[in-house]
């Protein structure tokens, strides 16, 4: 039995209409959808989904913490790079999904206090909830800045600058796969006779066999069932920006592993992963709508399809180093002095975002670009670079 807190009898009856609009697409498609289906609907179904309602999901009061929420010196530290790339390209900024907007702040203050504001700022948010609260964000905390930032509907048909993306690429739903007795199956959802949302496999075809068989798993993994995932969604997204991208960067944030760290025997169960009110959980079929529900990045995918859209591989490296290679620890010295309580708070918080066991090893920075950082490193990457390791 899970430890969870029992959400309040709206928010229930809110997970109990997305559970509907589920199973009837499940009966509509003859009795068996593909997970990466029903995590987008979980995730993004209009009025009904975990990104698409209005229940809190950042912050103490939600469901996780991101790095910008949990201090600005992230935002400090990334706007080092940002201006960097900005004075190489064009001055302009895209954030894809932008939170509750609190790295927009953060950024914005510092490239300001660099003097590299760009000229734009652009967030890409789909969620109308989520563009209120950004906006309320900016104007509360930021309003003379306020005026540089719109909101797209869609990624612009071309653009020069920087493309900002904390943890948006574990949130894109992929196809799940497991591995029996050599065979690859797809993993997708249908509905018990109990009326409950249950796990079946049915065999592998198309695209998904086709990436199934380039991974590096052994029939000896598949014995007992091997269950992975295989994000194709992640990597047309990837490849999308990059040709979208004229001169510039994206700088992609997430937590997940080089290719060779992914598909390991210690990993047979996949990396899904569900998060409500700060506890993680594994059953994804538990109150759709109202868990966060993410998987690992595989960096090495990624890589490769922003190389394959003819982006240079520009650094991979840990959260960690590339923070502090981009002067966190003099962002902190400006929080005041040692001994203070804003010195002590802050150097807490730097101390999540960088140690091996919080966020500074789990969280991984990939830069992948064009007519920039080729022919000296970006800060970012200066020292600890793990490109090899893709």
């Amino acid at each position: 039995m899970l430890d969870l807190p029992v959400p309040d009898a709206d928010a229930l009856m809110q997970s109990s209409r997305l559970v509907g609009l589920i199973e009837r697409e499940i009966a509509a498609a003859g009795g068996w959808i593909p997970f990466y289906r029903y995590m987008e609907l979980a995730l993004y179904a209009p009025e009904l989904g975990y990104y698409s309602s209005g229940i809190q999901k950042f912050g103490k009061g939600g469901d996780f913490i991101t790095a910008p929420e949990l201090t600005p010196l992230f935002g400090q530290a990334l706007a080092a790079q940002v201006a960097s790339i900005l004075r190489a390209s064009y001055p302009a900024v895209i954030e894809a999904g932008a939170g509750s907007g609190v790295l927009a702040v953060d950024l914005l203050r510092e490239l300001d206090r660099l003097d590299c504001l760009p000229e734009s700022y652009g967030i890409v948010e789909l969620s109308a909830q989520l563009r209120a609260r950004q906006q309320q964000t900016l104007d509360a905390l930021e309003p003379r800045l306020a005026s540089r930032v719109t909101w797209l509907d869609a990624p612009p048909e071309t653009f020069s600058g920087v493309l900002v993306a904390n943890e948006v690429l574990d949130a894109i739903a992929p196809h799940v796969i497991a591995m029996h007795g050599g065979e690859f199956f797809e993993r997708g959802v249908a509905c018990s006779s109990a009326g409950a949302f249950v796990w079946v496999d049915r065999p592998a075809r198309g695209a998904v066999l086709e990436a199934a068989q380039k991974l590096p798993l052994s029939r000896e993994m598949g014995g007992e069932g091997f269950v992975t995932e295989i994000n194709l969604a992640a990597a047309a997204w990837i490849a999308d920006w990059c040709a979208r991208l004229q001169r510039g960067a994206l700088l992609l944030f997430d937590y997940g592993y080089p290719r060779n760290e992914f598909y390991l025997p210690s990993r047979a169960r996949g990396t899904l992963m569900c998060h409500y009110r700060h506890r993680a959980h594994e059953d994804p079929f538990l109150w759709p709508g109202l868990n966060d529900i993410t998987c690992s990045v595989d960096f090495s995918a990624m890589a490769d399809a922003g190389f394959d859209a003819g982006l240079d591989v520009l650094g991979y490296t840990s959260q960690g180093q590339f923070l502090l290679n981009c002067g966190l620890l003099e962002c902190l010295a400006r929080c005041g002095p040692e001994d203070s309580a804003a010195y002590v708070r802050a150097s807490v918080a730097a101390q999540r975002l960088i140690q091996p066991r919080e966020m500074g090893e789990l969280f991984k920075v990939l830069a992948l670009g064009r007519g920039v950082g080729t022919d000296s490193p970006l800060m970012g990457f200066a020292r600890g670079d793990r490109t090899h390791m893709l």
